[in-house]
């Protein structure tokens, strides 16, 4: 049984410790267990573009062909020593939690099965199988906090010999989150955009990074208060392309709507939209006020109940079908979105 705190990770990664033939990276940040992945099959010496030793499987694959998985673990490789089955995608798949359980009882010899996964429950067969199993090593990942956005951003800019002026730094921070892979670029982007300096001010953040954490969740979340189907639509696809996970998105638009019902119940006391929002705590935001004092006038109280029903059952699909949650995420919003547009 080996499984890793995730601010043991980065450490492990660097000095793997131990033989294991099965290894899991999972959480709710994809681009940070993307990268991880990335790395750990690079450092287990493999060619990633080397189709004769690294097989790329998605988990709907194994889960609709429940063979597939072993069949691939124990066919030797041709014209190589070794080969890596890499998977992805995984979620509540329980015969890939099956198959995981199998290869950490008995895992080939020339063969490492890595598999990247969404943010699984503890007791989720994936994650049970390899936690469980004694060939198996679990890695936890998470969104990046502050110290894991200082660590992205001294070493690239450190890799390129750039220095940064405390002020920027600081902004920077603020404009970084979400994603590890949309924070990487947007730094990257930075690094090269100033580059030519040796030194970042405060005036390059500003006019180069976008609040990749932010903006977007208030683009979609306002969209769909005021109806703007069309608006949404732009908001989400930004914030998915950017390699965000989406049931960031419908938590934050759950808290929105949590906040709404306390709005809107202190407006049917009495209280004027710009009173309650004023008064509202956590505060709003000075420069979406106007956009949460209408949608205080507009939603009733019924419909935010149904929208937080909506959103509710929409984490809940999510969580057992992992696989679709993008698709399932668009669809229950744009529900909601098209419910406030009749609300007017």
């Amino acid at each position: 049984m080996a499984q890793k705190k995730a601010h043991e990770v980065d450490g492990w990664l660097a000095r793997p410790q131990g033989a294991f033939p099965v290894v899991l990276i999972y959480g709710p940040d994809r681009g940070l267990v993307s990268e991880r992945a990335t790395l750990y099959a690079r450092q287990a010496g493999f060619r990633l573009d080397d189709p004769f030793s690294v097989t790329r499987l998605d988990a709907g694959e194994i889960e609709s062909d429940p063979g597939r998985l072993m069949d691939e673990a124990n066919t030797v490789a041709m014209f190589a020593d070794r080969r890596l089955i890499w998977v992805k995608g995984a979620g509540t798949h329980k015969a890939l939690g099956a198959s995981l359980k199998d290869l950490c009882a008995s895992p080939p010899e020339a063969t490492i099965i890595l598999v990247e996964g969404g943010d699984l429950k503890k007791g989720a067969p994936v994650r049970a199988a390899v936690e469980q199993g004694s060939a198996g090593m679990a890695l936890p990942c998470y969104v990046d906090q502050a110290r894991a956005i200082e660590g992205v951003i001294d070493e690239v800019l450190g890799r390129d010999g750039i220095t940064i002026a405390p002020d920027a730094r600081q902004a920077l921070k603020a404009s970084l989150g979400g994603d590890r892979l949309a924070t990487r670029s947007e730094i990257e982007k930075l690094a090269l955009y100033a580059g030519r300096d040796g030194r970042i001010e405060l005036a390059h953040v500003t006019e180069i990074v976008g609040d990749v954490s932010a903006k977007s969740l208030d683009d979609a979340t306002d969209a769909i208060l005021a109806g703007d189907v069309a608006g949404f639509d732009r908001a989400y696809s930004g914030w998915v392309n950017a390699g965000n996970a989406p049931f960031q998105l419908v938590s934050a638009v759950m808290r929105q709507f949590q906040q709404l019902e306390m709005l809107r119940a202190a407006v049917d006391g009495g209280a004027s939209a710009s009173t309650a929002v004023a008064a509202a705590r956590p505060p709003v935001f000075f420069s979406r006020r106007n956009n949460v004092e209408r949608a205080v006038q507009k939603w009733t109280s019924s419909s935010i109940s149904r929208g937080l029903e909506r959103l509710q059952a929409t984490v809940l699909a999510m969580r057992t079908r992992s696989q679709l949650d993008e698709p399932t995420a668009r669809q229950a919003m744009l529900a909601i979105a098209i419910e406030a547009r009749r609300l007017r």
